[in-house]
């Protein structure tokens, strides 16, 4: 197993036949929400399958719906190799289960909430991959943030103006701006996973 930082890649991973369409984007830009607008339209598709990140977070914590574990049991989960992408970021650790590059082997496209810092593991794990980058206006970020009631006004501010990495891999890269209604983002990424099926990933 590779390790650069705190991002961890398994190495000698089977070529995939599906996609795997990896989002990412700032707090406050709505991934989730844009997600969980998409998996509802694709709830019969067999050919589409929304990934369940595995985090070292409370089941009712809030946001995503996650599979929860604890520290020592990630550590050890992706010691053993069960991820196929793992990573570290704001005191937690994040996981996706290696058992999805079963699933691109029998040409499903798989959804996953991502990282823009482990987009150079994504891209190493899998072999056809698809970034959406999610984005919103500064002021629709911060009074997101705000709305949540998680983080001082300072914290928030310091968040916005946190340096991230510039998305630069070899994948396909798409950008949907959700400062507006959801239904307009969220179709907007309807569009694009049923163009991938239409094609054939």
């Amino acid at each position: 197993m590779s390790k650069a930082g705190d991002i961890v890649v398994t190495p000698s991973l089977p070529v995939a036949a599906g996609t795997m369409v990896v989002v990412v984007g700032p707090s406050g830009a709505g991934k989730d929400s844009v997600m969980s607008y998409a998996a509802r339209q694709f709830d019969d598709e067999v050919r589409v399958k929304f990934v369940r990140r595995i985090v070292t977070r409370p089941a009712d914590a809030g946001g995503e719906a996650h599979q929860a574990i604890d520290a020592d049991g990630f550590r050890r989960r992706e010691a053993a190799g069960g991820f196929a992408v793992s990573w570290d970021a704001h005191g937690l650790s994040y996981g996706i289960p290696r058992e999805t590059l079963d699933d691109l082997a029998d040409g499903v496209t798989l959804i996953a909430n991502g990282s823009r810092s482990a987009l150079p593991a994504f891209a190493e794990a899998y072999a056809k991959l698809v970034v959406v980058l999610i984005t919103a206006r500064p002021e629709i970020l911060a009074a997101r943030l705000a709305a949540r009631g998680r983080e001082s006004a300072e914290a928030i501010a310091k968040r916005l103006d946190r340096t991230v990495p510039e998305i630069v891999i070899a994948a396909d890269t798409v950008v949907i701006d959700n400062s507006g209604a959801l239904e307009d983002a969220g179709e907007a990424f309807v569009s694009l996973l049923v163009s991938r099926l239409s094609r054939g990933n």
